[in-house]
């Protein structure tokens, strides 16, 4: 009920009835200041006229007052500047060091306010507060999609940012692993990282001129050259493939001279996954990306579209690969390509991310600016998110979107986080006649 309360204040969302101190005295809350999540009172800076006197400092909110004393508030200093007192139950006076008695003011959750949100924490109905989205005005949800979107790009740049700090700003480094992850496609990503944080690049780079060695130090690194953890038919396929036993004799080579440990082969996910986007397939796309010198943070920045990076990243699979999806297993000759939504999915989840995350890093606001442009010239990504909020009214125009739409249900929906949701607050704060008037 705290949390409610804290909730009120900040949207002034009070009953229908004068606002007094418990002592008699009128309070009029000008500004209800800033809330403050981390330790200290409740809301900064506030404005309220208590008594026809305006008064500037801090708000501090709680159930019942005796709280104050049960979080030790009484010991801390820091709470010397609070300036009201604000709960649901004033069961004591607070007293301040200078001896000041604090003004406190009791403020009920209104009733509409407290069934709405119980109701949205008991629908099973998802998103639970599906019933208003049609009804909302087109400026509230874009101005939160807008939002949204600004805070998923700020969530996967701290990610970056870890990354770069892991390699001691090493941008390039980050880059690939940035890459690497969004070549797992949700499935295999964790892999996918793990695979690239374990690939030397600077050992990689002196076998540039080899492709054999330089693909046994791709496959080998993710495990997908070792025998022994391979099935007994696995096994017996791989060591009657001759291209296998080719990269098997350059990577165990490799392996020892620069004392190379592999992941875990086991890591890697083949459930539900069609061949064309088998692991190996996705790792010697890399590759070829990496030979032919198209995967690298400059030549990144140097696209400045979503239909040059289109280009720079198409690749497919040649040689020994087109006939084969597995070691020791030949198959109908394809060129495994990269799809054109294959595509728009690495520049929405790995270039895009970068730009904006090697921009903040550069103080280059243009390359920031090119990341939110690209965003709004990708079409829409088709997936179960973005068809359930399509359904309740939320249709997306652009990829933009589509990533605001996720960031809504990861960050809130699932998370039953209405209380920082916009549209949870247009749902809480409807009312009706008898709510409005407190009548029964």
């Amino acid at each position: 009920m705290e949390q409610l309360l804290h909730y009120c204040w900040r949207h002034r969302l009070f009953p229908i009835k004068e606002l007094r101190t418990t002592d008699g005295q009128p309070v009029e809350v000008i500004d209800p200041g800033l809330h403050n999540d981390n330790a200290g009172p409740d809301f900064f800076n506030a404005k309220v006229k208590i008594d026809g006197q305006l008064w500037v400092g801090n708000i501090e909110i709680h159930y019942r007052a005796s709280d104050w004393h049960v979080h030790r508030h009484d010991g801390d200093r820091a709470y010397d500047n609070v300036i009201l007192h604000v709960c649901q139950y004033a069961d004591t006076d607070i007293t301040l060091h200078d001896g000041r008695r604090l003004p406190q003011m009791e403020v009920e959750v209104p009733t509409y306010v407290a069934d709405n949100y119980r109701e949205l924490l008991r629908t099973d109905h998802y998103p639970p507060c599906h019933r208003i989205i049609g009804d909302l005005p087109s400026l509230t949800t874009h101005a939160w999609m807008s939002a949204l979107q600004t805070e998923r790009l700020e969530q996967k740049t701290n990610a970056i940012r870890a990354e770069a700090e892991r390699w001691n700003d090493d941008w390039e480094q980050t880059f690939f692993v940035t890459l690497a992850r969004s070549f797992g496609f949700g499935i295999n990503s964790d892999a996918f990282e793990q695979w690239a944080r374990s690939l030397p690049l600077n050992i990689v780079a002196h076998q540039r001129d080899d492709r054999l060695m330089t693909e046994a130090l791709f496959l080998g690194q993710a495990g997908m050259l070792d025998t022994d953890s391979m099935t007994a038919q696995q096994r017996r396929e791989a060591e009657g493939d001759e291209h296998f036993g080719q990269l098997a004799q350059e990577y165990a080579f490799m392996r020892h001279k620069y004392n190379l440990t592999p992941i875990d082969r086991k890591l890697w996910r083949y459930m539900r996954l069609r061949p064309q986007n088998f692991p190996q397939i996705r790792i010697v796309q890399l590759m070829h990306l990496y030979l032919d010198g198209r995967l690298s943070l400059q030549k990144l920045v140097e696209q400045h579209s979503v239909d040059e990076l289109t280009l720079l990243w198409q690749t497919e699979t040649d040689g020994y690969w087109t006939t084969h999806y597995v070691f020791g297993r030949e198959s109908r000759p394809t060129a495994k390509q990269l799809t054109t939504a294959a595509l728009h999915t690495l520049i929405i989840n790995a270039a895009i991310p970068m730009l904006f995350a090697y921009g903040r890093r550069q103080g280059n606001d243009a390359l920031c600016d090119r990341a939110f442009d690209m965003l709004e010239n990708l079409p829409p990504e088709n997936n179960n998110i973005v068809r359930l909020w399509a359904e309740c009214g939320l249709t997306a125009r652009n990829a933009g979107d589509t990533q605001a739409l996720i960031q809504l249900k990861k960050q809130y929906c699932d998370r039953r986080d209405c209380l920082h949701c916009r549209i949870g607050y247009e749902y809480m704060r409807r009312y009706n006649a008898t709510d409005l008037f407190g009548e029964k």
